[in-house]
């Protein structure tokens, strides 16, 4: 799971992307507004830490833009601006949360993962999927109740897909969830990683069936392919009476994904 931590101070930032990482969360720092809004458009995370006093503007400017494009981005603002009208303008602002410096690192992780718990968010301690089940704080993958040996990046992808489950999840997504900021994305990173968890998760015996297809848009003049990602249950009886291609125009995949799901 990546984070988005937008601080100027690089020691704080150094310390919290330790902190972070021992958690189990890789993170992005950035030090300036004008970097932290051209991210949350282009990238997505699972949580911001914002800091409010940036070199370049005041942090509020790129969480009321968050806000005002209805994104629903988990943001916590991480500042020594203290005081209860500073907390209130902040929060009415749109912050999730707002934590005081000084702060213990215990505080913020446990408030972090407090957003990251809400309906619609992305933290479970638990995640099955059939007889595949994951442990999100020990990051271990088990079929059957029997640990599995993966790669980092393959874990990232998998608890991903596990997190979304019968939902559409585009390559993009699994892109920045695993290399963030980073830039070393091969072009058929994700594809690779699919392939590796596809082979090894079907040979393991688990009952759970990672599909991958491609969309067109056809309201685009070039017509443009879209890359997306599924996994759900495998059921051997509803596989035999639907037969979905994987090819479809890009307006008609949630008739595609009811298909998939439900037969109707």
């Amino acid at each position: 799971m990546r984070l988005l931590l937008v601080e100027d101070n690089e020691e704080l930032a150094r310390l919290l992307t330790q902190r972070f990482q021992a958690a189990g969360y890789e993170t992005d720092v950035l030090t300036t507004a004008a970097e932290a809004q051209t991210a949350v458009t282009t990238t997505r995370y699972a949580a911001m830490v914002l800091d409010l006093g940036l070199p370049d503007g005041d942090g509020l400017s790129v969480l009321r833009e968050i806000r005002r494009r209805e994104d629903p981005l988990p943001v916590l603002v991480l500042t020594a601006r203290g005081g209860l009208q500073d907390r209130v303008t902040g929060l009415r602002g749109g912050a999730d949360d707002y934590l005081v410096k000084p702060f213990a690192f215990e505080e913020l992780l446990a408030r972090l993962e407090a957003l990251l718990r809400r309906p619609g968010q992305l933290l479970g301690r638990s995640l099955q999927v059939a007889n595949l089940a994951f442990d999100t704080e020990s990051r271990q993958a088990f079929i059957d109740d029997k640990p599995q040996v993966l790669s980092a990046r393959e874990t990232a992808v998998l608890e991903l897909l596990m997190r979304r489950k019968d939902r559409v999840v585009s390559k993009k997504l699994v892109e920045d969830h695993i290399f963030g900021l980073s830039g070393d994305v091969a072009s058929n990173a994700v594809e690779v990683y699919i392939h590796r968890l596809r082979k090894q998760l079907s040979e393991r015996g688990a009952k759970v069936q990672i599909h991958t297809f491609a969309a067109s848009d056809t309201s685009s003049p070039r017509k443009r392919r879209h890359d997306f990602i599924q996994i759900h249950l495998l059921e051997d009886h509803f596989l035999a009476r639907h037969r979905v291609g994987y090819h479809c125009d890009l307006h008609a995949i949630g008739a595609l994904l009811l298909l998939q799901m439900g037969g109707e």
